[in-house]
């Protein structure tokens, strides 16, 4: 997929996630170490977490996302080498303190195979003792929040219509979204596709302690409070 067009979008979409609340949720576990943030988009979880001393490695698998992101630590001034690699292809990275997936970047793996792969790389990326952070979408999200389309967004800058229907698997989902963004003083059409899918919390608790782990807390929508069957994000924490 080209991600061009929509890298130069995403953050304005991105706008109302927390990132600070993420970084503080890897923070009440571990205050430094190297920190290899897979997935890392344009490269915001990753700055701040630099910002606070870590020492982070920003990968993603487009080139356009990390275009931006490397753009984004320059003006920053900070030293961040990115790596363009799949999250479930780490070969060669190990000795991190701590892996990150965040913002339901995990949920873009279509199969099975494909996040029990990524788990098993990023167990074997990590230091004895290391810890795993990331977030997917809830079944419910997935399966009926996501279900009310159409939604639409209206800005001074950019607009959007964001369609979604049912994936060809269980719990999967397309998005169809069709951008106006600004240029001068007309406005530029272009449109993206995009399928997640996500699996039952049960199931990535089975995948993760296959691959190894110790799975150390599993809570929902950037709070201490363990999954509701109404939870739309859930989080996990887990220890090689």
């Amino acid at each position: 997929m080209n991600y061009g067009r929509f890298a130069a979008v995403y953050d304005d979409l991105m706008e109302d996630i927390p990132y600070e609340q993420y970084v503080e949720w890897i923070a009440e576990t571990m205050r430094s170490g190297s920190v290899l943030d897979l997935a890392c988009g344009t490269g915001v979880l990753s700055e701040l977490m630099a910002e606070l001393g870590y020492e982070v490695t920003a990968s993603d698998l487009s080139a356009d996302m990390l275009t931006v992101a490397q753009k984004r630590f320059k003006e920053s001034e900070l030293d961040i080498p990115v790596l363009q690699l799949s999250m479930d292809n780490l070969e060669g990275l190990e000795g991190f303190d701590a892996v990150t997936i965040a913002i339901d970047s995990l949920n873009y793996l279509a199969t099975e195979a494909q996040v029990t792969k990524t788990f098993d790389q990023v167990y074997a990326a990590l230091k004895p003792g290391g810890y795993f952070f990331f977030d997917v979408h809830s079944v419910f999200k997935v399966d009926e929040i996501f279900m009310n389309s159409p939604f639409v967004y209206d800005g001074e800058d950019l607009a959007y219509m964001w369609h979604t229907e049912k994936g060809s698997s269980p719990h999967s989902v397309i998005h169809d979204l069709t951008f106006f963004v600004r240029e001068g003083w007309m406005f530029e059409r272009f449109e993206e596709t995009h399928e997640q899918r996500t699996f039952s919390v049960e199931s990535y608790k089975r995948w993760l302690a296959e691959a190894g782990f110790t799975v150390e807390s599993v809570t929902a929508d950037f709070t201490a409070d363990a999954p509701s069957d109404e939870s739309e994000r859930i989080f996990f924490r887990a220890k090689k």
